[in-house]
């Protein structure tokens, strides 16, 4: 006949068995509260993602109007008219596009050909100094150039968009280099430094520096 067990190894046993099903009692209830946690999170995920998208188109709809106020302030200086940057936003599977025009009264212009390209001009610089702003400043640099921004602006009007240039260029603490083939007069009260490229006529190109004090002769054309 077999020994019959020995109680103090049944005892033993019994300990770790109720061991055991002490850890396993644990993990369930573990396991039930964070099942419970998911399912309260869900319970609100489509709300939250709503929330967060109405916050996203808010948010993007704030910085439109920014832009069509800049713009319109910026345009209205230089062109002296009543005219209005309008910034209309689309949505398309999450993706935003934005299209861009003029309102002149109840009229429509389209941008690329208001006031034959001056408001391109114009809008042009705008945009680009609103998006150098958005860049991280670790990696770039706060520098600006616009080559011939000012192309299809008529004369009398490039002081103007100078002027604006430097402002901003100094509010938002950024150099901005302009090229133009305009005359240097047009520069020289709002611009640091102004410089007068000529031909090169066999010995170079020619680079002479324009004194803001000093009269300047009209550029040869």
């Amino acid at each position: 006949m077999n020994a019959p067990p020995n109680l103090a190894d049944l005892r033993n046993r019994a300990h770790r068995i109720e061991g055991k099903r002490d850890e396993l009692v644990s993990r369930q209830a573990k396991v039930t509260e964070q099942l419970q946690e998911q399912n309260r999170f869900l319970a609100i995920a489509d709300d939250v993602t709503n929330a967060l998208e109405k916050l996203g188109n808010d948010v993007f709809q704030r910085q439109l109007t920014l832009i069509e106020n800049t713009m319109t302030k910026a345009l209205q200086e230089v062109l002296e008219q009543d005219i209005h940057f309008k910034a209309n936003a689309s949505f398309s599977r999450g993706a935003a596009s934005v299209e861009f025009s003029i309102l002149r009264g109840e009229n429509t212009e389209d941008i690329m050909k208001g006031q034959g390209g001056s408001v391109a001009n114009v809008v042009s610089v705008g945009l680009r100094m609103l998006a150098i702003t958005t860049l991280d400043e670790r990696r770039h640099r706060k520098f600006l150039v616009l080559d011939e921004q000012d192309c299809w602006l008529h004369p009398d009007l490039v002081p103007k968009l100078t002027r604006i240039v430097q402002e901003a260029g100094t509010a938002l603490g950024f150099q901005v280099l302009m090229i133009s083939h305009h005359d240097v007069n047009h520069f020289i009260r709002h611009a640091d430094r102004v410089y007068r490229l000529s031909p090169d006529r066999g010995e170079g190109v020619g680079i002479e520096e324009i004194e803001a004090d000093s009269p300047v002769e009209k550029d040869e054309r």
